[in-house]
């Protein structure tokens, strides 16, 4: 099992303070890595950093908003500089919000461009720079299910979640001559804090456990085997592939 073991190797993960992110910190730190938590409420970030550090991680955090590309680009290279390589980066920060396509707001829209989009260019580049240094380095975009399907309320974060899933294609086909393997994740839906409107409305739930072939919401502790996968030597040669953790609802109709 050596191939899956992350033991010396150090993860950022951005938007970890609590959801997938804080769940997959979870689940890598148990794997044997080092983990770097990110968000841009310090108080938050304290807290998430207690809770593994109880269970006997090591543990960083560093605050930046990843929308920022001046700001992101200066705690990457410092955080290199003063602690360390980051050896495998995580980009989960999102945002979800939910109005009919005609009247969806543009304020929102442009938001979710800059929050679901351009913080995993932000993100990803700054940290890039130093893995082509070394020749080696993972990246794992978060995607969704709306990487492949789309569904009425949500066509901004529809287009959003595209756009990851072909950044995460064109990272890989720059990067990967550089040692990087770059993949992504495409949760399907998941009992998280972006959710937590629809885990609450029956109606919506019964919609989904019925239109779900695995008939059920999906744990975010069951996105931890693919993230160490993705993570580790076990995925060598997997570049530009979006795994989706859906429970089948991709594969049905």
């Amino acid at each position: 099992m050596d191939l899956f073991s992350l033991s010396s190797k150090r993860v950022l993960i951005t938007g970890s303070s609590q959801g997938i992110g804080f769940a997959l910190a979870k689940g890598l730190a148990a794997a044997g890595a080092e983990i770097v938590l990110n968000g841009r409420d310090v108080s938050k970030l304290a807290d998430a950093a207690a809770v593994l550090v109880e269970k006997g991680a090591t543990v960083h955090t560093l605050a930046f908003d990843a929308t920022d590309h001046d700001g992101v680009r200066a705690a990457v290279d410092s955080f290199e500089a003063g602690t360390g390589s980051i050896d495998i980066l995580i980009n989960n920060a999102g945002m979800q919000h939910r109005a009919e396509l005609e009247n969806f707001p543009p304020e929102a829209f442009e938001k979710l461009l800059q929050t679901n989009v351009a913080s995993v260019f932000h993100v990803g580049q700054a940290v890039a720079r130093h893995m082509i240094k070394r020749g080696k380095g993972k990246i794992i975009n978060i995607g969704s299910v709306q990487t492949a399907l789309a569904r009425p309320g949500i066509a901004p974060y529809t287009a959003t979640k595209g756009a990851v899933g072909n950044l995460t294609k064109g990272m890989a086909t720059d990067w990967a001559q550089h040692g990087l393997q770059c993949n992504a994740i495409a949760p399907g839906y998941f009992d998280t804090p972006l959710n937590a409107a629809l885990v609450s409305d029956p109606e919506f739930s019964a919609w989904l456990e019925k239109r779900t072939p695995a008939g059920r919401w999906g744990q975010v502790e069951e996105l931890v085997g693919a993230a160490v996968f993705l993570s580790s030597d076990a995925s060598s040669f997997v570049n530009g592939h979006t795994l989706y953790v859906d429970g089948g609802i991709t594969a049905s109709l």
